[in-house]
C-alpha cells in the first residue's frame, strides 16, 4: 500500500500535472484533443504526462472510438486535490 501511496504523491508533485487532474476533475473525462485546449504546451508533452499520471492510477483510460480518454475516477484522488486547495 505505501508503494502506491508514494507513486501517486510523485506522480502529482509537478504542477502540469497538478493542472491536469483539476481539469479532469473540473470537466469530467476528457481526450487530450480537449485537454490540450486547456493548457499551453505541446501535445507531446501533456502526452507524457499523462503517462505519468495513469501509471501512478492517478488517472484511468477507455478507448472510445480513435480516442483514448481520461479521467479521475478514484474519489481519494478528489480528496487529495481538495485538500491541496485549502493549503495557503
Amino acid at each position: 500500500m505505501e508503494e502506491k501511496q508514494i507513486r501517486i504523491l510523485k506522480a502529482l508533485a509537478h504542477p502540469i500535472r497538478l493542472q491536469i487532474v483539476k481539469i479532469l476533475i473540473d470537466h469530467g473525462e476528457l481526450c487530450v484533443c480537449q485537454l490540450n485546449e486547456n493548457v499551453e504546451f505541446s501535445q507531446s508533452n501533456l502526452s507524457q504526462h499523462l503517462k505519468i499520471l495513469r501509471d501512478a492510477s492517478v488517472v484511468n483510460t477507455r478507448k472510445k472510438g480513435q480516442w483514448m480518454m481520461y479521467r479521475v475516477e478514484d474519489e481519494s484522488i478528489n480528496k487529495i486535490m481538495e485538500a491541496l486547495e485549502h493549503i495557503q
